[in-house]
């Protein structure tokens, strides 16, 4: 698509930093990165939304816990989560609402995935909770293992009130964000879209449409 529209090489994977800077200093006209559509970055920057930013709930596929959209399914529960990330921030707030109601969630930590994978496999915590392509990537590579795993529900890493969305990003008015919608919405109606999804299990953060400067992650949140 880059190539298509004319741009220079599209960052596909870097560091946060290098890459706003790419964007800021001229280097790189768009980035598809897994950025996430912030009220904050849309001071700066156009956005053109390709996918849903979501979080998900990874299990054994022997569990037949799901969550449901519904963090009082978590009541009882052990769950792992990245510490210092937006889903654990999520999962403690999920806590203290259980924590008020007279119901416990407890909540570990693991110094990395492996751990936490064998956290897993051995029943010493019943999910994980991280970024959905994450999870979506492990439960492909897991699968003919023997302790295979799946996804037990899927929740917007915006909150409750906002379905967060993942952009491709470029300098504010640069004119590039309206182009790159039309584009990705041409390969969603022609079909291209989904079949690339599928590829990378990620049918489930399917969008509709590709939005021009959707409603981002709040000021509050961001």
């Amino acid at each position: 698509m880059a190539a298509v529209l004319g741009l220079k090489p599209v960052i596909q994977n870097s560091t946060w930093e290098n890459l706003f800077v790419g964007i800021d200093s001229g280097r790189t006209d768009v980035a598809f990165s897994n950025v996430t559509d912030t009220e904050e970055r849309q001071k700066k920057y156009d956005f053109a939304s390709y996918r849903q930013d979501n979080l998900a709930f990874e299990v054994l596929t022997s569990s037949t816990w799901n969550f449901d959209g519904n963090y009082e399914n978590l009541a009882g529960k052990t769950v792992a989560v990245g510490a210092g990330t937006n889903q654990e921030k999520i999962l403690l707030e999920w806590k203290a609402k259980l924590a008020a109601q007279g119901k416990t969630l407890t909540v570990k930590y693991f110094p990395d995935n492996n751990s936490t994978y064998l956290a897993l496999a051995g029943k010493k915590i019943d999910a994980y909770f991280g970024p959905n392509p994450d999870i979506a990537y492990h439960i492909r590579q897991d699968a003919n293992t023997p302790n295979p795993t799946r996804n037990a529900g899927k929740y917007s890493g915006a909150g409750a009130t906002l379905q967060g969305l993942i952009a491709a990003t470029s300098k504010k008015g640069s004119g590039l964000a309206k182009p790159i919608a039309d584009a990705i919405n041409y390969l969603i109606t022609n079909g291209q879209y989904a079949k690339w999804l599928a590829a990378w299990n990620l049918s489930n953060e399917a969008v509709s449409t590709s939005q021009l400067n959707p409603p981002g992650l709040p000021l509050s949140n961001s």
